[in-house]
């Protein structure tokens, strides 16, 4: 049963080229005696994965991104849904002890059955994930790995604060309506209380001199125009305090901040992306309509100027916020430890980073609808009109 394994192992996951599966696939096939085994091992190369920076929503991110292996014939959805169930069994020898972060990305894997293939087919998919995952680097870490004692392990039943439920739930409206008065409305309270959260939280860990040190997250930059929706996650993390650096290898966004900050950068930097999205949608559609065929580099230049414009409009309300406190004066200095504290952990975290020149954008009509869709997404409670 091992030996089969490993000469199975031997030419689909360390052998370079794609022949090698077939005949992994083969061996496997043969011996319906070792799957368990083969389980077995999956659910260690997911606990090495683990051990080597990566988080699951990470993991089943480059399986989506994985294209060689789909010219080769294996199933992607299946491979996906493969890796959901390694993940899920592999993270219960846990129990309740993993981080909150890694509770929330559990939660959005739900393994799903599919269709039964034959068993070639299922040890090619199999291997080619296990391939996967054997070749995964080391990068960053943005917490402890599974099984390593938490500091401060939340109490039972811990749940996320109240405001931030009610965040998500007025940008949800906020996206799901067709009337743009009322999205501006939900929008700019939403973007009212996750000011007053981030300002509260810095007050208190400083009036209580809680130890709080800065940590870091994950966010998705996917495919298409990923620079454009990179920059512009930049734009909402650096308005919150917040550093991004993006890893266009694996299609992520590392950002380094406070958790409260951090939660406010997941939460607006969504919202923002769908609402932008809408926008240039509908703003294709008449270009469209206007008798215009091309659409990429009209995409590209209006995801590019939103990005942009958003970027000034949200650090001039982050100032605005901030000057307007009634605890101005105690928390501005607050605020600057805080900004020396994220910087000097991004840079210990990222001691080499490079800076990419974008491409610029080629479409005027894009960059055009762009700007003002990016006008109009209101991020602040007062209504300001930037020069």
């Amino acid at each position: 049963m091992t030996e089969v394994i490993d000469k199975a192992f031997a030419a689909a996951l360390y052998a370079d080229g794609d022949e090698g599966l077939d005949t992994g696939a083969s061996l496997l096939a043969a011996a319906p005696e070792a799957d368990a085994e083969l389980w077995r091992r999956g659910e260690e190369l997911v606990r090495r994965a683990w051990e080597r920076g990566w988080q699951p929503a990470d993991v089943i991110r480059m399986v989506g991104r994985a294209q060689d292996d789909i010219a080769h014939g294996t199933d992607r959805a299946h491979q996906t849904q493969l890796a959901a169930e390694l993940i899920t069994t592999e993270t219960r020898r846990y129990g309740d002890t993993l981080p909150p972060r890694w509770q929330a990305q559990l939660a959005e894997l739900i393994p799903q059955s599919t269709p039964r293939t034959d068993r070639f087919s299922q040890a090619t998919t199999t291997l080619a994930l296990y391939r996967l995952l054997l070749r995964l680097p080391a990068i960053e870490p943005v917490g402890p790995a599974p099984g390593t004692p938490l500091h401060a392990p939340p109490p039972p039943g811990h749940e996320e604060p109240r405001i931030l439920t009610r965040i998500r739930a007025l940008l949800a409206k906020a996206e799901a309506t067709g009337f743009p008065e009322e999205a501006e409305a939900l929008t700019a309270k939403a973007q009212e209380l996750m000011a007053r959260h981030t300002i509260d939280e810095a007050l208190l860990a400083s009036r209580t001199h809680a130890k709080d040190t800065p940590g870091a997250c994950r966010i998705g930059v996917d495919a298409p125009y990923e620079t454009a929706k990179a920059i512009l996650l930049d734009a909402v993390a650096t308005a919150n305090r917040c550093r991004a650096v993006w890893n266009e290898a694996y299609g992520f966004s590392t950002v380094v901040g406070f958790e409260p900050d951090l939660e406010v950068v997941e939460l607006l930097h969504t919202s923002l992306l769908v609402q932008g999205t809408a926008a240039m949608t509908k703003a294709e559609a008449g270009q469209r309509a206007g008798g215009r065929k091309r659409t990429k580099t009209f995409r590209q230049a209006f995801l590019l100027a939103y990005a942009n414009r958003l970027g000034a409009r949200l650090a001039a309300a982050a100032e605005d916020v901030t000057v307007e406190s009634p605890d101005a004066g105690e928390l501005l200095p607050v605020l600057a430890a805080r900004d020396v504290a994220v910087t000097s952990h991004t840079e210990r975290m990222f001691p080499e980073t490079s800076t990419t020149r974008v491409r610029g954008a080629t479409d005027h009509e894009g960059w055009t609808h762009g700007t003002a869709a990016a006008n109009k997404a209101h991020i602040t409670p007062a209504q300001r009109h930037l020069p």
